[in-house]
């Protein structure tokens, strides 16, 4: 269980271990998306969300977390 719970909180830290508020956001509106989506498979078309709606928060999540990798892969270089 520890694995487990270090491993997520692994996951919204960024390469010096920091919390990072980007891949915090980024995860979050995945999750949400995701879920609206399912829900919305088995609900009828009146109470489902605009689809410019979905389109910003598929923006933003992808946004989010490419911040985060091109942060990864082009971030500053500590020479210690």
């Amino acid at each position: 269980m520890k694995k487990i719970i270090s491993w997520i909180t692994g996951v919204f830290k960024d390469e010096t271990g920091t919390p990072s508020s980007k891949r915090f956001v980024g995860v979050l509106c995945g999750v949400s998306l995701c879920i609206s989506l399912y829900v919305n498979t088995y609900t009828h078309g009146d109470i489902k969300p605009s689809d410019t709606l979905v389109n910003a928060v598929t923006m933003l999540a992808f946004g989010c977390l490419g911040l985060a990798s091109v942060d990864k892969i082009w971030g500053k270089k500590d020479n210690q």
